[in-house]
């Protein structure tokens, strides 16, 4: 069976100190809210009702669309510079945005409950170059974040 997107969001995050995260919405649910035990380096981490992206930028704005899915999606092999997957837990079924405080971006998942999520990343070289020479950046780096009920 071909998975069907059932919905997708379009999101502006803004990135500090190299991470942002996803976690669940009713942040009293998450016992270590971002960005605690964020580990440096680590693409994608996950957490407890929680997880983490590890951005190659500094503080910049990243272009992230989040598609939530009926079942797992097909591989995009596309040119990503990095790509992971995590399991994630919803209680809510909706996921808030997260770097130096919440954020206004929310994903609406449709229902809590266990979730695979694949996140892919490119435009990494080129955030980094621009982080470094101009200080800041919209848009250069852009994430996909697949979200599908997990199995079992």
């Amino acid at each position: 069976m071909v998975a069907r997107l059932v919905r997708q969001h379009e999101l502006d995050v803004r990135v500090e100190f190299r991470g942002f995260g996803f976690q669940e919405s009713d942040d009293a649910l998450v016992p270590v809210p971002f960005p605690d035990d964020l580990q440096w380096g680590v693409f994608l981490q996950g957490h407890v009702r929680r997880f983490d992206l590890f951005s190659a930028g500094h503080t910049h704005t990243a272009s992230v669309t989040a598609r939530v899915w009926d079942g797992e999606p097909e591989d995009d092999a596309g040119e990503w510079e990095e790509q992971a997957e995590v399991d994630f837990e919803s209680v809510s079924g909706e996921v808030a945005v997260w770097s130096s405080g919440r954020g206004d971006g929310l994903v609406r998942l449709g229902r809590g409950g266990m979730w695979r999520v694949r996140a892919r990343c490119k435009g990494r070289a080129e955030v980094e170059r621009v982080t470094r020479s101009k200080g800041t950046a919209w848009g250069v780096e852009r994430y996909v974040i697949d979200f599908w009920p997990k199995a079992g």
